[in-house]
């Protein structure tokens, strides 16, 4: 750093400065001044930006991480902001990495404190709130220097808009976009230090490539996650106000903020070229006292940045055109997105709900509050609402019916209730105990109540087409029944939709009446309108306003969704069920058996159609089935309680479960209707099939001597002894017909070693095996169960047992032989009784 320090001190010299910054940028320096350093530096231009941004550029490649940060925090600490703003961009994209995700920065999506304790330190500190990075905006900030930013990148439906020469409603993009002279390449947003560094810190979630699947991160350990969680902190804080920003210089005064000028609007949100926060505060002077009355619009642009890069991907106008689960979009959130979007939720609960009492009241807002209780008040219902909701209809339609939709279900659950993040959640009852959610909150609840009950059916839907045997998909039913069934909450959900469906001609001055449309257009801070007290009116205007004035509004406590609970239910039964009957089969087949039983030793045939993996049951045993048990009893429970179902309608689901068994005890086949080529699945039956509910018997029945070779078999071995068998078959056949046919005690023993017992009481569940004329298989020798891992390796146990009593390999062959003759024989007896027993 020495000589780096060396080389800036001497193009810091005043007269050198003079004659630099007093010729344009392109004019060659060999007619400005004869530098020694000249052929080695080998830069076009003498301007000291240029030979700080190419010497930075150098350190980036040749010298370690830490040393960087510390040469970056001398920089920014001796620079003005004059020879600072051209490397500015240059590492914005060096941190968080490119727009078009090819350069991933310093990839803070995986960087993590318990890995790499070093690294994750120094960059957390760089980029805190209050760290070198901030600063740096601030002191460009204080000089009003804007950087361009393409519009390509922006979310789709903004790019859209303004590419179609319409200019968004959120107030984030006026008075920004640039359009190119003819001939230009595209589209730009002119942004000020603090927006450029917020839109790249957002948009770093959304373009980098996703982590691979067999990167496991943890997501709320890594450095991005932990940052958001700062930056919320700090710029929407719960207690006090907005801290200010740095100063400028040592000992100097606070920059402040950027002048509201129609150029950079901060609080802007109609069309007017005047900034209505400015315009608030004059007429306010009482408000000028509070500090956070200067820097408000740094809280305003953080949750602007947030809310458009991350929720503002599907556009409400398409959304209302195309409410199909099918509908095309191209963008698709991850898992790791969806878990950041829940923490800015969160926190905007917690950032809303710790106004004071007396500011929450209908008469505070007439009286003078601070821009950042306002803020406050305003943040969720006209910054958030609309965007999620649309963020949410298309998760629940479009995520994969897998486990990892438990990310989406617990964001939604968090925004729907904010009591949790209430300051006085700390005075309530423990988490055992069901809390009542206060009257206080029924505003909130009627005023989201598509939230609560449209995506409550977009989520029964798919419950219902979901394998609820899975402990995983049994947690989510779970946890969304558990909610929903909180004390008060369902009466409230209710009493919001009469409110809803209360009809226009009750009261005369109703009539005629339209909604607003869904707009963000007003500022926060200007005057609030007269306080609406028809509930009525509110709900009606939020419903329309997201699903328009045609929608059709399907009741959550009505009829049709009465009836999906029910299946709900009833799926539930069976889910129980079915996850007690894997268990049990599981229990019970060969792997299950004593270790010296006679078909693991290899004397009987082994069922190749045994316990087979239906789901997670199989891998996680016992316990998983008690939870899965557990989860689904809960469940149940409490969808009895939500909608009032009594005990007699869960006994008959329970009831009309029984009578799908057979009289043996085992499920039916799914149901079927019978065609020219046999069993045709009905949509019913699919539906059986991939919830587990029911399923075929699924076994070979095929030539068992060319079954697939088994994982428990020797390949080479089994083919070896097909051969055998197959020449001794051929050569002996005539003579294996005449002792199979005699009526003796040695006829019986031959059929019982040369014929399958299984094959004529076998039916052919194939309809193609139906159609073809199966040639009745005469007797045979069949020696692949000498090609069995388990035969071989008790023939050796065997042996060495007998080597044990001084019995050598002859006699204990010949011993073995006599052993597994009387037991032929005994056998052979038995299934002669057998037959004539069923004749």
């Amino acid at each position: 750093m020495t000589t780096f320090r060396r080389l800036v001190e001497e193009w810091r010299l005043p007269g050198l400065r003079r004659v630099v910054l007093a010729v344009p940028q392109w004019f060659p320096k060999a007619n400005i001044i004869d530098c020694p350093r000249e052929a080695a530096m080998a830069f076009p231009h003498l301007q000291q930006p240029s030979f700080l941004l190419a010497s930075l550029k150098a350190d980036s490649i040749n010298k370690p991480f830490a040393q960087r940060c510390q040469d970056l925090v001398k920089v920014i600490e001796d620079f003005p902001a004059k020879e600072l703003h051209t490397i500015f961009p240059w590492l914005v994209e060096s941190i968080f990495g490119s727009l078009d995700g090819v350069l991933v920065g310093w990839n803070l999506r995986c960087l993590q404190g318990r890995v790499n304790p070093v690294e994750y330190g120094i960059a957390m500190e760089f980029l805190d709130p209050g760290g070198p990075m901030m600063k740096l905006v601030y002191k460009l900030q204080a000089e009003d220097y804007k950087f361009d930013f393409p519009v390509s990148y922006l979310p789709g439906p903004v790019k859209a808009s303004i590419q179609e020469r319409v200019l968004p409603d959120s107030p984030l993009y006026h008075n920004k976009v640039q359009f190119p002279p003819s001939g230009g390449l595209g589209l730009n947003l002119a942004l000020n230090p603090f927006e450029y560094y917020i839109f790249f810190f957002a948009l770093s979630l959304i373009t980098q490539k996703p982590l691979p699947v067999s990167f496991h991160v943890r997501t709320s350990d890594c450095a991005y996650f932990i940052l958001v969680d700062r930056y919320l902190s700090w710029f929407l804080p719960t207690e006090g106000s907005v801290p200010p920003p740095f100063s400028s210089s040592p000992g100097g005064a606070s920059p402040s903020p950027a002048p509201r000028t129609p150029a950079m609007p901060f609080a802007s949100y109609g069309l007017h070229h005047t900034s209505l926060l400015k315009r608030h505060i004059s007429h306010q002077t009482s408000v000028n006292a509070d500090p956070a009355s200067h820097e408000i619009w740094r809280s305003e642009t953080l949750l602007q940045v947030f809310v458009e890069m991350w929720l503002h991907h599907y556009s409400l106008e398409m959304y209302q055109k195309m409410q199909s689960p099918h509908a095309k979009e191209s963008f698709a959130p991850t898992e790791e997105h969806v878990l950041v979007v829940r923490l800015l939720l969160k926190h905007l609960h917690a950032f809303a709900n710790s106004l004071k009492p007396e500011q929450t009241s209908p008469s505070a807002h007439s009286h003078a509050t601070s821009p950042l209780e306002e803020f406050k008040r305003a943040a969720v219902p006209r910054f958030v609402q609309q965007k999620l909701y649309v963020f949410l209809q298309h998760c629940f339609g479009h995520w994969p019916l897998d486990a990892s939709f438990r990310a989406v279900l617990e964001m939604w659950l968090s925004y729907l209730q904010p009591w949790r993040y209430a300051p006085e959640k700390q005075a309530q009852s423990s988490d055992s105990q069901p809390r009542c959610v206060s009257e206080k909150w029924a505003p909130f609840v009627q005023e989201n109540l598509l939230m609560y009950t449209k995506l409550f059916v977009g989520f029964l839907n798919r419950a219902l087409r979901t394998d609820l045997v899975s402990p995983k998909n049994a947690l989510m039913v779970f946890r969304v029944a558990k909610v929903f069934a909180q004390p008060n909450l369902a009466e409230m959900i209710q009493k919001g939709e009469q409110l809803f469906l209360e009809p226009e001609l009750v009261i005369p001055h109703r009539q005629h009446r339209l909604f607003p449309a869904p707009t963000v257009t007003g500022s926060f801070l200007s005057p609030w309108p007269p306080a609406v007290t028809d509930a009525s009116f509110k709900v009606k205007s939020h419903v329309y306003s997201l699903e328009g004035q045609d929608c059709k509004y399907i009741p959550m406590f009505g009829p049709e969704v009465r009836t999906l609970v029910l299946r709900l239910a009833q799926l539930i039964t069976q889910a129980k069920q079915t996850a007690k009957s894997i268990s049990d089969q599981c229990v019970e087949s060969p792997s299950g058996r004593s270790f010296l039983s006679w078909s693991w030793l290899g004397f009987c045939p082994t069922d190749p159609n045994g316990c087979y993996p239906a789901n997670d049951l199989d891998e996680m045993g016992q316990d998983s089935v008690r939870k899965t048990d557990e989860y689904l009893e809960k469940a149940l429970e409490y969808l009895r309680q939500i909608f009032r179902l009594s005990e007699s309608q869960l006994a008959q689901l329970t009831l009309a479960l029984g009578n799908t068994q057979d009289e043996n005890g085992k499920k039916q086949l799914p149901d079927c209707i019978v065609g020219e080529d046999g069993l045709i699945l009905t949509p019913l039956g699919r539906y059986q099939i991939i919830n587990g509910l029911r399923r075929f018997e699924i076994e070979y029945q095929g030539d068992s001597e060319l079954q697939p070779i088994r994982s428990y078999e020797i390949a080479s071995l089994v083919r070896v002894l097909f051969r055998l068998s197959s020449a001794i078959n051929h050569r002996f056949a005539g003579q294996m017909v005449a002792l199979c046919s005699r009526d003796d005690f040695l006829g019986s023993f031959c059929r019982y070693h040369l014929t399958e017992p299984a094959l004529a009481n076998r039916h052919l569940l194939s309809p193609v095996g139906r159609r073809q004329a199966s040639h009745a298989r005469g007797p045979r020798l069949s020696l692949r169960f000498l090609g069995s891992y388990r035969t071989l390796l008790s023939l050796l146990l065997a042996f060495f047992v007998a080597s044990l009593f001084r019995i050598g390999p002859l006699p204990c062959s010949v011993l073995l032989i006599l052993v597994y003759l009387l037991y032929a024989m005994a056998m052979t007896l038995l299934t002669e009784r057998g037959k004539l027993h069923q004749l």
